[in-house]
């Protein structure tokens, strides 16, 4: 019988947000008592004649250097794991493109974990071709972690998911209990009617109400048996949903969302709801990426 997937992936550069992401991963990886896996990914580049020859030293010293990254990587796992054991560490250097290099790997990791930006400029406007190639292309689920995200975490903030009745919110669902009861935390279970607000509902806002009540009923009772021990919160909007949840990020430790659906908080473009969330949320994110 095949092993499942295995162990928190983080992608790691050097840049502040990768420090974010190794130290959100430890956590992550303590938590589930997995092992963190640091890759490093060196770009490879073509030359021709006459610096052709220059190509062999440019590998030796990007690879000196991706190994300075790499241990400098280790270091920041043991400090984070504090007065706790730290978790076993995998260290990986591959030639090829990050982005690349993380999706493949994302195949047989548990979780894979990614800073939103990297050493770019533009990074600090959007998210990075690193973690934008992962949320479209990666398997599983793919946590994105911002340098601030590290900075001061509430250990008692509650989970945030959205909720639409997709197979992909219920995915998100699953992962979201497992992170709250894990975390022994609240979950907060966000329902909203689809993409666009709805200045006009008026009257008809009960309706939309007893409908949204009767979706999370539905979605939310099972996994309720499964974890008792999680409190759930349960919010009926009828707005943007990603509006909604990147406003609530704001309370919550993180924010779990589906990358696939129906609409809702599930469209079939990533960027309509998940991609905005991963890139305007207060907290870190993770979407639920089928494998």
């Amino acid at each position: 019988m095949a092993a499942g997937p295995s162990g928190i992936l983080v992608g790691v550069d050097g840049s502040p947000d990768s420090e974010a992401a190794i130290r959100w991963a430890t956590h992550e990886a303590l938590l589930r008592d997995q092992p963190v896996r640091l890759l490093h990914a060196i770009t490879p580049v073509v030359v021709t004649w006459p610096v052709a020859y220059l190509e062999a030293s440019y590998i030796e010293s990007m690879e000196s250097n991706g190994r300075d990254i790499l241990d400098s990587a280790q270091k920041t796992v043991q400090a984070a794991a504090g007065d706790k054991a730290p978790p076993a560490i995998e260290t990986q250097i591959m030639n090829a493109a990050a982005p690349a290099a993380l999706v493949t790997a994302s195949r047989d990791a548990y979780m894979t974990v990614s800073g939103s930006r990297g050493l770019g400029v533009l990074g600090r406007a959007f998210l990075g071709s690193v973690s934008s190639g992962l949320l479209h292309h990666g398997k599983g689920p793919i946590a994105i972690v911002r340098t601030d995200d590290a900075a001061a975490v509430d250990t008692s903030a509650p989970v945030l998911v959205g909720i639409d009745g997709s197979p992909a919110s219920e995915d998100a669902t699953e992962l979201a209990f497992d992170e709250a009861s894990r975390r022994n935390v609240a979950l907060i279970a966000l329902h909203a009617w689809s993409d666009a607000s709805f200045p006009s509902i008026g009257n008809d806002w009960e309706r939309y109400e007893d409908g949204g009540h009767r979706v999370l009923s539905e979605r939310l009772a099972g996994w309720q048996e499964r974890y008792p021990d999680v409190e759930v919160q349960r919010r009926i909007v009828s707005d943007d949903p990603a509006r909604r949840l990147v406003e609530a990020s704001g309370e919550a430790a993180l924010v779990v969302v589906g990358s696939r659906g129906r609409g809702g908080f599930s469209s079939l473009v990533l960027g309509s709801v998940a991609s905005k969330v991963a890139q305007s949320a207060k907290a870190p994110v993770i979407v639920v990426r089928p494998r």
